[in-house]
């Protein structure tokens, strides 16, 4: 069953007096389903940044559509965009985006607080995630307290703990050193071994190669993709790298 549904998506941006028009994306379909765990890849200015923004429902598309569980997110009034974005998205972000005059737990709890959520449920959910991830023992610490690695784990429980129904990561392992990306990596196979559907853009090859399927954009299409079937991480790492290859010295679309 797919969660999530991008039709013909379009991305066109203006200049403020509109003398130049640029196509970050140009017609962009495909699906995701429920349980799956895909990566997005793409050079720099290839329009995977604008589609992430556009699946986050940050930015509006100039056409197409974009279905998560049958609604259309461009519908959704700009009003009711933060209150859906909290109740159906949960976001990991390269740069961690945790607020140093916040502990760790009252980071992770903010979108709970922000949909009123009690005290009471707030402390049952954070329980087995804060165990799960390894942080049960830093969350009366402040984000300048720990490492990148801690503060990265403390992000992916706050996108866990309103119980999304879809996790947005923009390169997620961009700030973090091999072994704190390897125990992250570890982290969203684990979770999504468990149900939750995960999307993430990165440049890393190496963390694309944990995912299911992995999606290449180029020049604001779809270029190539590729799914993971019964190949290995090292399989699933080679397989990438040709691909980027391929695009970089400017293969033609397979």
């Amino acid at each position: 069953m797919s969660i999530l549904e991008v039709q013909c998506l379009k991305k066109i941006y203006t200049t403020r007096f509109g003398g130049n028009r640029v196509q970050a994306l140009a017609d962009v379909s495909f699906s995701v389903e429920q349980g799956e765990y895909v990566a997005i890849m793409g050079e720099s200015g290839s329009g995977k940044t604008t589609l992430l923004n556009i699946l986050a429902a940050l930015d509006k598309p100039t056409g197409g559509k974009i279905l998560l569980e049958g609604k259309d997110l461009t519908t959704v009034k700009e009003k009711n965009l933060a209150a859906f974005r909290r109740e159906n998205l949960g976001f990991v972000f390269q740069d961690f985006n945790l607020l140093d005059t916040f502990s760790l737990k009252d980071n992770i709890f903010l979108p709970l607080v922000l949909n009123g959520t009690s005290y009471e449920e707030m402390n049952e959910r954070i329980r087995p995630i804060a165990v799960r991830l390894g942080i049960s023992e830093l969350l009366s610490k402040y984000p300048y307290e720990v490492s990148g690695g801690q503060k990265q784990r403390a992000a992916v429980a706050r996108a866990l703990i309103t119980e999304p129904k879809l996790i947005l990561a923009d390169e997620p392992t961009g700030a973090l050193d091999s072994k704190s990306t390897d125990s992250l990596l570890n982290v969203f196979s684990e979770i999504n071994r468990d149900g939750q559907t995960i999307v993430m853009v990165t440049h890393s090859t190496k963390a694309a190669s944990h995912a299911g399927r992995v999606l290449f954009i180029k020049d604001g299409v779809l270029f190539h993709q590729i799914y993971r079937g019964d190949s290995t991480n090292e399989q699933m790492y080679q397989k990438i790298s040709d691909t980027l290859t391929l695009l970089a010295t400017g293969g033609d679309r397979t």
